[in-house]
């Protein structure tokens, strides 16, 4: 590998599906197509979440707060604003500790 952005393990994709892994008897709820998707919609923007440095709760509660009330919820730019790695999240959604500043 040339790249040096890349990191030489996965040892952080590791563990963030770990805790998946260990709880994997209680997502047997999940027993149709639709609940595995919404499940793996929600853990993904959980993971994205704390990957990013966003306190998982605090944002959740700001998109289930803001999402009702945008104008055109099909608009792309709204929605960009809204993900884990936009800037434009306000900074109570934001973890700050060692690992994320």
């Amino acid at each position: 590998m040339l790249d040096g952005r890349l990191e030489i393990d996965n040892n952080r994709s590791e563990r963030a599906i770990k805790p998946f892994v260990i709880g994997r008897k209680n997502w047997l709820f999940a027993n149709t197509p639709r609940g595995a998707k919404a499940s793996a919609v929600i853990y993904s923007v959980v993971e994205t979440a704390k990957a990013k440095g966003l306190n998982p709760l605090v944002y959740l509660t700001y998109l289930f707060e803001t999402l009702p009330n945008l104008a055109n919820p099909h608009d792309h730019h709204d929605l960009d604003r809204l993900l884990p790695w936009s800037d434009t999240l306000p900074l109570i959604c934001r973890v700050f500790n060692k690992k994320h500043e």
